[in-house]
């Protein structure tokens, strides 16, 4: 792997730009003026991007080519929905905004479900993508893109899937844009915004100029709320519920925890925040959670949860009357929006601020460490003795990554939606955060085999991605991994079918759906693209397999003879999935 990311091009950014003369062969102009393209990169590289992953077309060839003159470093992928997935996870693991390039229709609607996901998950995504000139407009345009052909609104104005969404006409309307990107990746939590420039505005001069200066200011609650706080956290004791949004916290809920001898469970995305061999983890709610924590509540409910940064949405709690404290909770969330949404019959004290400022407030009320406190339930993990022969089975599967990746690495881990969500997050154990990745308010498939990539080129290190054959099958940028030559591992549970799907529609009462894949040998896949990997038919192979992968400097993926037999821990989403009315009826049956 190259100890640095490789620059792409060496010209200068608007050195010069690009016009068809009258023999209708592009040549360079010698203008120095910069084009409204030129400038909105110019902008993004000084707002911190230093990636712009996407996949390019006639339409957006202009900033496409101005973005390859940048000092942005620029990936080309295979698909616009795994350039989105690798964006969202390459912020994450970079901590900086990043750019998704498209070009005009297609390019824009197969890169929507990624952006979905990142606005769920909280990342900081820019799309770039190119519009119809105006007066193409209506005339069936290639890949036309107006309001003739697409929806506006929401696409291409603020809403639900974008923060902020514009099309730029001309460049005077640069400095506005500026400002509003600036306030948004400037402010705490997410922030996914499109800019859209038709073809021909891409590559007219532009003499606006940027001014933005926004600082990132802590959303701090006042006196009245921490003084409120210590009152209600004071009088019986409690319970912290994790989540992803308290990422930045790790060290200040470790300390109220063992001030207070409070209990602390977490959300899915959240494990390794607080550390999972502590004490005081009671372990992981929701979608294939531990049963530790229902024995907690069941057997010492506290008087009240102090929920820091996670939704408390169906998978992190399947909404469960077990999981209502007797005084209620205490939500505390950097979007107001947040606090009483799953359980708005609850009693709940809503506090709007970022979680590590709160807990900074806090902590002084909690200065000492309590001399004894009631002993917790912990998960537990039935030990299971490997074969040397048969297939893999999932639970030693994921005790070999436990040993040789969580435990003899410092690699990012993504598990992918279906039963490699499941058996990840029951059996892997994570002593601090930003190890483990999963998305769970889209949970799209694809999103952790196209993900791995930008996680990997974010950190500059190995990401390992768990992932299914289905979903590899989909969309998995190994190509892309190759090309870049970032090193990304897949372990791909090959059970031949959508296991989830099959063992869940079981589950539900349905018979005779269709959930077989064809046999598919992921290695010979891999090598064709020009990448490695190894194929495991017994458990006995497991480790010196996932040391290979590890010690490999080019994208590498291991196939594993998975078991499809062994029911995956996934009994809470089917659970809450018959009480929605998913379940056969006496009168369906054959």
């Amino acid at each position: 792997m190259n100890t640095s990311h490789q620059t792409l091009t060496n010209t200068s950014s608007g050195s010069s730009i690009f016009s068809p003369p009258a023999n209708g062969k592009l040549t360079p102009s010698t203008s120095t003026e910069l084009t409204v393209g030129e400038t909105i990169v110019k902008v993004l590289e000084e707002m911190g991007v230093e990636s712009a992953f996407g996949v390019s077309g006639g339409g957006i060839g202009p900033l496409w080519a101005a973005l390859n003159r940048s000092n942005i470093q620029v990936l080309h992928f295979r698909h616009e929905s795994g350039a989105a997935f690798a964006a969202c996870e390459a912020h994450f693991a970079s901590d900086r905004p990043v750019v998704v390039f498209v070009t005009t229709g297609p390019g824009i609607t197969n890169a929507l479900t990624g952006l979905l996901a990142a606005r769920g998950e909280g990342a900081k995504v820019i799309l770039l993508s190119a519009a119809t000139a105006a007066g193409n407009r209506g005339r069936w345009a290639c890949q036309e893109t107006s309001a003739h052909t697409m929806p506006i609104s929401g696409i291409f104005t603020p809403g639900v899937l974008f923060n902020y969404a514009t099309i730029i006409e001309t460049g005077e309307e640069i400095p506005e844009v500026s400002r509003r990107l600036a306030q948004g990746l400037s402010q705490p939590g997410g922030f996914v915004a499109h800019i859209s420039i038709p073809t021909p505005v891409q590559t007219k001069p532009s003499t606006a100029r940027s001014q933005f200066g926004f600082t990132r200011g802590a959303s701090v609650p006042n006196e009245d709320v921490i003084a409120e706080s210590v009152r209600l956290l004071s009088q019986e004791p409690f319970a912290i519920w994790v989540g992803f949004g308290a990422r930045e916290a790790s060290a200040e809920i470790r300390q109220l925890a063992e001030r207070t001898g409070a209990a602390v469970m977490c959300s899915p995305r959240a494990k390794g925040i607080f550390s999972e061999n502590h004490p005081q983890f009671i372990g992981v709610t929701g979608f294939s959670g531990h049963g530790s924590v229902l024995t907690y509540m069941q057997s010492q409910q506290p008087q009240r949860i102090l929920v820091l940064g996670t939704r408390l949405g169906e998978p992190t709690s399947f909404w469960n009357p077990l999981m209502i404290p007797s005084g209620g909770f205490i939500h505390v969330d950097i979007d107001r929006e947040v606090p009483g949404v799953a359980y708005p019959s609850v009693p709940t004290f809503a506090i709007q601020s970022e979680v590590k400022a709160f807990l900074n407030s806090l902590l002084p009320y909690f200065p000492h460490r309590p001399l004894n406190f009631p002993r917790l339930p912990n998960p537990e993990f039935q030990q299971v003795s490997p074969h040397t022969d048969n297939l893999v089975r999932p639970e030693v599967l994921m005790d070999a990554i436990q040993k040789i990746i969580v435990e003899g690495s410092d690699a990012v881990i993504l598990a992918e939606a279906g039963n490699s969500f499941a058996w990840a997050t029951n059996r892997l154990r994570f002593t601090q955060p930003g190890r483990y990745r999963i998305s769970t308010g889209v949970g799209a498939m694809g999103h952790a085999v196209t993900g791995v990539v930008g996680a990997a080129w974010g950190r500059n290190g190995k990401a390992v991605a768990i992932v299914g054959d289905g979903a590899m099958l989909m969309n998995s940028e190994v190509s892309t991994a190759v090309k870049f030559n970032i090193p990304a591992v897949w372990i791909v549970l090959n059970d031949g079918r959508y296991n989830m799907c099959a063992q869940g529609m079981s589950l539900q009462g349905f018979q005779g759906v269709d959930t077989e894949i064809p046999s598919t040998n992921f290695v010979n896949l891999a090598q064709a693209m020009g990448a490695d990997g190894i194929r495991v038919s017994t458990e006995s192979e497991l480790e010196a397999a996932l040391i290979k992968a590890l010690a490999s400097t080019t994208p590498f993926v291991v196939d594993i003879n998975l078991d499809p037999t062994q029911p995956a821990p996934i009994g809470g989403r089917i659970r809450s999935l018959i009480q929605q009315g998913a379940i056969e009826s006496k009168g369906e049956q054959s």
